[in-house]
């Protein structure tokens, strides 16, 4: 039998809330993983339609399973890390599916025993028909060399293509509703040591549009997160940046 640290368990959490479109390729995707140590988590935020029977089809080969209400997205994803027991933790969420069969195992052998493994992320339609990569699609590129500061210029990294080690990996902060999701990747890249560039499309998620509304407070969130980071007035010249980069790309 080899050692946990040449086969690290890699806790994968779903969480859905009325999937039942896409849930099923998701659960899938993380099934058909060449690599053996997963632990797979899905947790439901007490949908409405048929979702639940879906994932029942595969509950067997499912290491938990919630379904209740929830606070939101962020709170959901808390409950799956603290149902977590693996050495590492990926967020794979109903539009999601992971990139091949064998990424998983691919990205272990680039690094062993990094605390982050990151890459590509594709964009797909609804049909799941590939439309580009998110770095080629979006002034978002993948930096060489992921730290902590790459995120000044915001969410460079798909969550979605990020695994971390576990016990580096707080909770989400849920005073933020939209964006907690940079303020955690953050936190976590300042708590780690060895980031590994795996250059591999890790995943692959449904481009999905966002109302003004929900658009208006991912801004106000992300400011006062990256302020509190990067200091007020390097923020300020960022945002700047990609406020004009938005208004001539239209790609934001």
């Amino acid at each position: 039998m080899t050692d946990k640290r040449s086969s690290p368990v890699i806790s994968i959490i779903t969480v859905c809330y009325n999937a039942e479109k896409f849930i099923e390729s998701t659960i899938q995707s993380v099934l058909a993983q060449s690599y053996p140590h997963i632990e797979y988590i899905i947790v439901d935020g007490a949908s409405r339609d048929n979702t639940m029977q879906v994932v029942e089809k595969y509950r067997s080969r499912i290491a938990k399973v919630v379904s209740e209400k929830d606070k939101g997205l962020y709170d959901a994803m808390n409950k799956g890390m603290q149902l977590a027991t693996g050495d590492y933790l990926l967020f794979l969420n109903a539009d999601d599916v992971l990139a091949g069969n064998t990424v998983l195992e691919d990205m272990l052998q680039v690094c062993p025993d990094a605390d982050v493994y990151y890459g590509e992320a594709m964009f797909m339609d609804e049909n799941g028909a590939d439309l580009g990569l998110r770095s080629t699609q979006t002034p978002h590129k993948v930096p060489e060399q992921l730290t902590w500061k790459s995120l000044k210029h915001g969410m460079v990294v798909s969550h979605q293509a990020y695994i971390i080690r576990r016990r580096l990996s707080p909770l989400y902060d849920l005073q933020y509703k939209v964006c907690a999701d940079i303020d955690w990747m953050i936190r976590t890249l300042k708590a780690s040591r060895q980031i590994c560039n795996t250059h591999q499309v890790v995943a692959k998620f449904r481009v999905g549009g966002t109302s003004k509304q929900r658009q208006q407070l991912a801004w106000k969130e992300r400011y006062r997160i990256l302020s509190h980071y990067y200091g007020h007035l390097p923020n300020f010249t960022h945002h700047l940046f990609i406020a004009l980069r938005y208004i001539f790309s239209k790609k934001y």
